[in-house]
């Protein structure tokens, strides 16, 4: 069937960049249409905002790096490049397959595919933690795949965009790459006050988590005053969809492969955590800096839409996983009160 080509490519659009009817046309019956009203303060608001969130986490992702670990596991590579294969070949995979069974709009596909192409977020590190796994693997895994991110989600994306006929020009692989360029240096500040500063890693790690966190809630409330009942609409959308099936996929088929390849059960439950969570505030940056407002309208929102979901899934998995490890240990008390 032909690809409808959606109205937010029409160049016509173009002479007003703070005010758009975002339609978002898909190849069936599923249509959205958001009527979206951007001023030109409010975008750079939100652009500031989500950059700055995004500088402080990267600075705090760096504080938490060591050169020792970063040396232990390049000389022991197994559980990173386990890690590194998931990452970017289970979650850009599922985010193809999902656009292309709810045939989405070119919008929404490549939200979601830059979703999907995204390295791992901070979060995995807190659920490694939570599911009792390998923290010093989690950390060295964020920061090795925000690395390879520079080179594999222009290459990730112009691969699975050639089966989109009018995706293929419209993907901005040059503003991504430069994007990720400015994104990445933050880390390497992080590293240096690690470094040569480590007496001050924790309080900027505290500080940055604090401040990310009410920069979150800002971001939240500007676009939902700006969008206001559109927010329904893309909640009800095949979005939705997406955002709850990502996460897991991720984490069932992170630790399967991981299991496959025989790493220990801490290696299995954080490569799991770290396939199944996706930098969201990279790809929110991302589609807010590389799109203008009238392209990309709301749906810079996914990410924060999927990084709810991925949350909430993975307080499932720790529950799980809690649940699991008090039976084992009833078991084995009865075990030793039956011998006894």
């Amino acid at each position: 069937m032909e690809h409808t080509v959606s109205p937010i490519f029409d160049p016509n659009l173009m002479q007003n960049d703070s005010m758009l009817t975002f339609n978002v046309t898909s190849t069936n019956t599923t249509t959205l249409d958001f009527s979206l009203i951007f001023t030109p303060m409010m975008d750079k608001a939100i652009k500031g905002i989500l950059v700055t969130i995004l500088f402080l986490t990267m600075v705090s992702l760096g504080c938490t790096m060591e050169f020792s670990k970063i040396k232990s596991h390049i000389l022991k590579p197994k559980g990173v490049a386990i890690a590194l294969v998931a990452q970017y070949f289970v979650m850009p995979l599922t985010a193809f397959a999902i656009v292309k069974a709810f045939q989405m709009g070119e919008m929404m596909t490549i939200a979601v595919l830059v979703c999907g192409c995204c390295p791992g977020g901070n979060l995995s590190n807190i659920l490694a933690l939570a599911v009792r796994g390998d923290i010093n693997l989690s950390i060295v895994m964020t920061f090795f795949s925000t690395v390879l991110a520079l080179g594999m989600m222009p290459l990730l994306l112009f691969i699975y965009c050639q089966t989109f006929t009018h995706l293929q020009r419209t993907v901005p692989y040059v503003e991504i790459t430069i994007s990720l360029l400015v994104i990445l240096a933050p880390t390497g500040i992080g590293i240096l006050i690690k470094y040569y500063r480590p007496q001050y890693a924790k309080v900027v790690t505290k500080v940055g988590f604090i401040i990310a966190s009410l920069g979150a809630l800002a971001i939240i409330i500007v676009g939902a005053k700006a969008i206001g009942n559109d927010l329904v609409a893309m909640a009800s959308s095949p979005l939705m969809a997406a955002a709850v099936i990502m996460p897991f996929t991720g984490y069932i088929f992170g630790y399967a492969i991981s299991t496959i390849f025989k790493l220990s059960q801490r290696e299995c439950r954080t490569v799991a955590v770290e396939t199944g969570c996706q930098n969201t505030q990279l790809c929110s940056t991302i589609l807010k800096l590389s799109f203008p407002s009238y392209v990309v309208g709301p749906l810079f929102l996914f990410p924060l839409m999927y990084a709810v979901l991925q949350i909430i899934e993975g307080m499932v998995l720790i529950a799980l996983f809690r649940c699991y490890q008090r039976l084992t240990r009833k078991k084995k008390g009865n075990k030793r009160h039956s011998y006894n």
